[in-house]
């Protein structure tokens, strides 16, 4: 959908098609914090990218709000990374990067998040760092581009338009849809989508198991991460906790083990989460990529095919950057970053 937008907002006629419904797969079933997790432990690319988007979020609120469209609650509460074990990397990555972070002992974090509990001796605290409601975004995106886009829905693409090495569109379930050019931005299924390419991109299905409490607004302001698992609390007073990393294909099922695993995760920090409901289970698919950089750009082998697809557990916090890339690419402007990083053929593996 922002890939969309910015093409649309470039003055291109767009077509989306959605195999589901817009915004519910990835985009919907992850947590929404605007910055990597453990961001220093990424490839500089990463976070150029993170930067930029970063910047940029603030003002694309503002610009759905200003639309007409439902407020996507960005909200700057910061980011409390709890025993990260390589507090030296992240000290020189935020000096080379001119980053907000600050080591701090266990006094310090408690004072940042009084409702905690932990044993922790010392934390690394992000306090710039942001998080947009991630559903609330992709229904804002929605009501923003179905103003002005043809979108349709409940629509699976199942083979490119392809004739002397031109794509000519997409063929669907639901007929044949032309165009001049087509990109690609399925997300966990963007590889079943090039499998005909002589090199395609390396993505795969990465499952991820969140649930939510019903809690009371205030009670937790930080975004809360330890060991790989993390606690957002959301205006309304739910508290979100995710999450799992599971390569087990499309499957989707979401398992007991994992509900009580992050409910215990969650306990153990915020004991208060004991008296709140767990309103909802749910599992979502991240497209993963190799050393997590997504693919953006054209496909050589095929003129007028673009990919925006591979970005693993950061599409939300890369999502504006990738997309405007994406549309500077397409339109041969001037491009907001170095694009070669980001290429079909470019190294991946650390």
């Amino acid at each position: 959908m922002l890939t969309a937008k910015e093409l649309q907002s470039a003055g291109m006629a767009v077509i989306l098609i959605e195999q589901s419904n817009t915004g519910r797969e990835s985009s919907w079933a992850g947590g929404g914090i605007v910055s990597p997790l453990y961001p220093w432990r990424y490839d500089a690319s990463i976070t150029a990218l993170a930067e930029w988007s970063q910047d940029y979020y603030p003002r694309l609120a503002d610009i759905l709000i200003e639309e007409g469209s439902i407020d996507p609650e960005y909200t700057r509460n910061g980011l409390l990374i709890l025993e990260p074990t390589d507090t030296d990397a992240a000290i020189h990555w935020s000096k080379q990067f001119k980053q907000s972070l600050h080591v701090i002992d266990r006094q310090s974090a408690l004072e940042c998040e009084p409702t905690m509990q932990t044993d922790a001796t010392e934390a690394v605290w992000m306090a710039e760092v942001a998080q947009i409601r991630n559903p609330r975004l992709t229904k804002s995106l929605y009501q923003s581009i179905s103003r002005n886009i043809t979108i349709h829905q409940q629509t699976k693409a199942t083979e490119l338009l392809i004739n002397n090495g031109r794509v000519h569109g997409m063929k669907t379930e639901n007929g044949s849809f032309h165009a001049d050019n087509v990109v690609i931005c399925a997300g966990a299924w963007a590889g079943e989508l090039l499998q005909g390419l002589a090199s395609p991109p390396s993505i795969e299905p990465v499952l991820g198991q969140m649930i939510i409490f019903r809690h009371h607004p205030g009670s937790i302001s930080r975004i809360v991460l330890h060991n790989d698992r993390y606690i957002i609390p959301r205006r309304d007073g739910r508290v979100l906790v995710g999450s799992t990393l599971e390569y087990r294909g499309f499957d989707k099922i979401t398992t007991e083990q994992a509900k009580q695993e992050l409910k215990q995760f969650a306990l153990t920090l915020f004991p208060a989460l004991e008296k709140a409901d767990i309103e909802q289970h749910w599992a979502g698919l991240r497209p993963g990529s190799p050393n997590g950089i997504p693919y953006i750009g054209s496909i050589p082998e095929i003129a007028g095919l673009f990919i925006n697809a591979g970005h693993f557990r950061n599409g939300v916090v890369l999502g504006p950057a990738s997309s405007r890339l994406m549309a500077d690419i397409m339109l041969e402007r001037p491009p907001i970053l170095p694009p070669s990083p980001y290429s079909l053929t470019a190294p991946r593996e650390k």
